[in-house]
């Protein structure tokens, strides 16, 4: 039963640990995120959205292009403008 109690009390602080890194959540008032991809996949030469990153504030969207260039684009979730 004590190895039960200790993995659990592990288990609750590291939890604790982990949710107090975690970003804030964007605001009530922002875009759908699929309004802010829908706006880079019609950019010129778009090809393909690599990843979607929701840091400090704002999502950061990496995409290529159709000539293999590396593009990274930080939106603003309220405007879904780039920043």
């Amino acid at each position: 039963m004590s190895r039960f109690v200790l993995a659990a009390a592990v288990l609750l602080v590291g939890g604790s640990a982990f949710a107090a890194d975690e970003s804030p959540l964007p605001p009530q008032n922002a875009r759908k995120l699929s309004e802010i991809i829908a706006k880079v996949e019609q950019r010129d030469d778009f090809r393909y959205v690599d990843e979607v990153a929701w840091d400090s504030g704002a999502y950061t969207v990496t995409y290529y292009t159709t000539d293999k260039a590396k593009v990274e684009i930080t939106y603003d979730p309220v405007t879904a403008e780039p920043k």
